[in-house]
């Protein structure tokens, strides 16, 4: 898929589906957290120790660009992608671990619904991300709150 998908974005952009630009998909497709630009360059040249820093960044670019990955804000206004299907996308972003959870269209279509209905807003796209804890960091964070008191 991620081959597939990266090809037709890469088509759509003009560009050809090279080794290093395949890396550079199959590495953010399997990224478990979302990763900066710096980190995803830093993890595909261990494989391609002769890739360009521009290449990957043309290439999230691209990505992005194609619905294939999503751009997401850390803290300090840097930017982060995970990989991501064609369409509606809405996550969970945990700002402990970084770990990203994609949201179920059905979770967010409730909100979608109401806002055609009482707005008349037709919605093209819509992007939801919602920063805080995941389960595992928040019952950390309790438990390193109980042990302190």
């Amino acid at each position: 898929m991620v081959e597939t998908a990266f090809g037709s974005a890469l088509q759509r952009s003009g560009l050809r589906l090279t080794p290093q630009r395949m890396a550079i998909a199959e590495a953010l497709a399997g990224a478990s957290k979302e990763v900066s630009a710096q980190e995803l360059y830093d993890r595909v040249r261990r494989r391609h120790p002769y890739i360009g820093r521009a290449t990957v960044f043309r290439s999230l670019d691209t990505l992005v660009g194609g619905g294939l990955a999503q751009r997401l804000e850390r803290p300090g206004h840097v930017s982060a992608y995970v990989w991501c299907e064609p369409g509606h996308h809405h996550h969970l972003i945990c700002t402990t671990c970084r770990t990203v959870e994609e949201l179920d269209e059905e979770a967010v279509a409730p909100l979608a619904q109401t806002i055609v209905r009482t707005r008349g807003f037709r919605v093209d796209h819509a992007t939801l991300d919602f920063y805080g804890q995941c389960r595992a960091c928040s019952r950390a964070a309790s438990r390193e709150k109980t042990a302190a008191h």
